[in-house]
């Protein structure tokens, strides 16, 4: 029998309430920082769209130019699962909070950098090889970021609103593409035609205002506490065991399934954010604001969606509102670029947005998913490995593979098939992994034995 008294119904009390404030505040922590990282990262991918290829890979061919410039887009996806790892490691073994900071740190100073670099009229090929080396910097920070955000927002959160809370981080996304995106259409219409020259320059050097106000945000939040109660257990990281080693060997299943269930998401969020920047206005006709003006409006309604899918998430399962977005992406998929083609821009709005819808049906609860396959001790690099590798099969290859597919078949149609194939993969990792809902976070099989 427990000699222990009984904890006051008062103290009780006061103590969830405290536990509920550090949750929220984790959760706008997370939301801030990650919508400061996405800034940047979507600042870097309009830009490709926009102004890279001229400035940096100039060719007789406009075609040539675009491709090596979204190849750069590219490259930063191809670093992301590297960095991952790395932040996984570590957080994993010496905490969440202290990868997040550092994650924000290298995004700034690559951002910065960007927006100093000289062209290739200045410099030559020194200047595409530093712009694709800062490139792989962002790349390292979103990969560092991603994981350690999701997870500080889903393991404060309470055990009923791991999803909603876990939506968070994913708010950022949109958030950071609505920022970039306002900045751009601003400095273009006060640069005008100074913003190939020098305005695009602009909106990369007021990163560095977004990182003082995100590192601030963030350093005064609480480490993760399952991470706190693990680390207990084995005081010294020597202790425990390789996070990436034993998600391998233990886990390999959930993270191919945590993979694939994210390759839709994150794809069709790069066709509507970068894609059709590129692609509207060379292809259909549509003016640069047209495009910015249907991002924005697009990453609007996402915040919301989002924020919704969560929190139905909770109450019906993860795997069902996933699903219903698999279903709502299917139809578009078939829709999307014939509508878009249209160069009517009412339709082009409309299945942007029912394409948002979709996408945040699988995104908004996708952290709460993903958490909830791994044990706490190689949680961090279970979900970077899987959401980072999910990312380099969907989002990063999609502006590359848009833009080749047209041009290879002349048909936008045939990115339209490419996207539905897309969407059918993750439904059925979606329909392979089992639903967590009620699953108790801290009592995930642990695998912290030494």
């Amino acid at each position: 029998m427990s000699t222990e008294p009984p904890v006051p119904p008062t103290a009780a009390r006061t103590s969830s309430r405290t536990a509920g404030r550090e949750a929220g505040k984790v959760a706008f922590a997370s939301f801030v920082g990650t919508a400061v990282e996405w800034y940047d990262f979507f600042l870097y991918g309009a830009s490709a769209a926009l102004v890279f290829g001229a400035l940096f890979f100039p060719t007789d061919n406009a075609l040539v130019s675009q491709l090596a410039a979204l190849g750069t887009f590219t490259v930063g996806f191809v670093a992301r699962p590297l960095g991952g790892i790395v932040a996984g490691h570590f957080g994993d073994r010496i905490g969440r909070k202290r990868m997040l900071v550092l994650s924000l740190m290298l995004m700034g100073v690559a951002t910065v950098g960007v927006g100093l670099l000289p062209t290739y009229a200045a410099v030559g090929v020194a200047a595409p090889a530093l712009l694709v080396l800062l490139r792989v910097g962002q790349g390292l920070a979103v990969g560092a970021e991603w994981g350690g955000a999701a997870l500080m927002a889903v393991e404060h959160a309470p055990p009923n609103k791991r999803a909603l809370y876990g939506s968070a981080p994913q708010l950022g996304v949109p958030a950071g593409a609505i920022l970039a995106n306002l900045v751009l259409l601003t400095v273009v219409q006060a640069t005008g035609d100074a913003f190939m020259t020098w305005g695009w320059r602009i909106p990369f050097l007021l990163s560095v205002v977004l990182v003082v106000i995100g590192m601030f945000v963030r350093r005064r939040v609480t480490e993760s506490p399952l991470f706190t109660e693990a680390a207990a257990a084995h005081p010294e990281p020597a202790q425990r065991r390789n996070p990436l080693v034993t998600v391998v060997r233990e886990h390999p299943w959930a993270a191919v399934r945590g993979m694939f269930a994210s390759v839709a998401s994150t794809s069709w969020g790069y066709v509507i954010l970068v894609f059709i920047l590129s692609y509207g206005p060379t292809s259909v006709g549509y003016s640069r604001n047209t495009m910015l003006t249907l991002i924005i409006l697009s990453s609007l309604l996402q915040v919301g969606a989002m924020l919704y899918a969560g929190r139905v998430a909770d109450r019906i399962g993860r795997r069902k509102v996933a699903l219903i977005g698999s279903g709502l992406q299917v139809i578009v998929a078939v829709a999307f670029f014939p509508a878009f083609d249209s160069g009517t821009v009412w339709l082009a709005l409309t299945v942007c947005l029912i394409a948002s819808v979709g996408l945040s049906a699988q995104y908004g609860p996708l952290p709460a998913l993903l958490s909830e396959q791994f044990p706490t001790e190689v949680r961090y690099t279970g979900v970077s490995v899987s959401y980072m590798f999910g990312n380099i099969l969907g989002g990063g290859l999609v502006p590359l593979v848009g833009t080749a597919l047209v041009a290879a078949t002349g048909t936008s149609f045939s990115v339209g098939l490419y996207m539905l194939g897309l969407s059918l993969v993750t439904a059925v990792a979606v329909l392979a992994t089992r639903e967590t809902v009620d699953d108790d976070l801290s009592a995930v099989a642990s695998s912290s034995r030494p």
